[in-house]
């Protein structure tokens, strides 16, 4: 991706860059200092690799993670979508994350970006923003998205962040439940987070984990002693959370998000347990994420 397509933020040692052509995703997110030189906090993206998860994160909206086989019922209509990733037959995390963003603000250590969906395949139109606030400390990332149509719309967010790792990276957080999954890596079944679900002080690189969480603490520390700064991530407004650990190692992607894998494909009484919303007109909701680098 040419460079002179990508946002740079700076503030203090941080560093950020936002490609809003690709989703309105984030390049980079970096630590600067002349003692320590120059380490990533995400996972970067590497020369230009057009994938869209070779980005260092992205936002979901307005679901996250997938829709059994593209397909799901809200209110006595039949909602079908395209699969979006060739070797999945269920679609993943919106139409956001593959969508040209605008920027509609910019300065020296913040942006806001806004990308516009008029209704198509997926039958209602919204308006999704990103505003991006960078200190000396860390990172703000608010996400919102506004139902535009003239009827109800089912809607969830989230925020899709790769961290690099090594063989001592640990992640700290709280979560009660786990789903099992499938060979498709759909929920299966709802569990107690123990044993190899249990994310407390756990080692956290190789695991071999692609699944989602329930009763979030709605923060999490990352640690490897390898680093001269320890990463907290927090975000008030999501109550599940995903983790994607896979078994080669080198990455993991933690994300907070508002609804439970697949929750779309459940019936609509369960929507609210499984933390789906419903906007109505003019209706809007946001989910907000910090990154603190200390």
């Amino acid at each position: 991706m040419a460079s002179d397509s990508l946002l740079s933020l700076t503030s203090g040692p941080l560093s950020l860059r936002l490609a809003p052509a690709r989703g309105g995703g984030i390049a980079s997110f970096k630590c600067c200092a002349v003692s320590i030189g120059e380490i990533d906090i995400f996972r970067s993206l590497e020369g230009d690799d057009p994938r869209p998860v070779a980005l260092a994160c992205f936002p979901l909206v307005p679901f996250v993670n997938r829709i059994r086989n593209g397909a799901f019922t809200f209110r006595g209509r039949r909602v079908t979508l395209a699969r979006n990733m060739l070797a999945d037959p269920s679609p993943l995390h919106g139409q956001g994350w593959l969508a040209a963003w605008e920027v509609e603000r910019r300065g020296k250590d913040g942006a806001e970006l806004v990308y516009r969906h008029p209704a198509g395949e997926w039958p209602w139109s919204y308006e999704a923003r990103q505003t991006f606030a960078l200190d000396g400390h860390g990172l703000s990332l608010d996400l919102s998205c506004t139902n535009r149509s003239d009827e109800p719309m089912p809607c969830g967010l989230g925020q899709h962040p790769y961290f690099l790792c090594t063989p001592e990276t640990r992640l700290d957080t709280g979560v009660e439940t786990a789903w099992t999954i499938d060979e498709q890596v759909l929920p299966v079944e709802q569990v107690p987070a123990a044993g190899r679900f249990d994310l407390r002080d756990s080692l956290v690189c190789g695991q071999d984990l692609d699944h989602g969480f329930g009763g979030w603490a709605g923060r999490a520390v990352i640690t490897d002693p390898a680093r001269p700064f320890r990463i907290e991530m927090s975000s008030p407004d999501a109550r599940f959370f995903q983790l994607y650990s896979p078994g080669e190692g080198g990455i993991f992607v933690a994300e907070p998000v508002t609804h439970a894998n697949a929750a779309l494909n459940e019936p609509e009484e369960d929507w609210e347990r499984l933390g789906l919303r419903v906007l109505e007109p003019g209706e809007s909701m946001s989910l907000t994420m910090r990154v603190e680098v200390t």
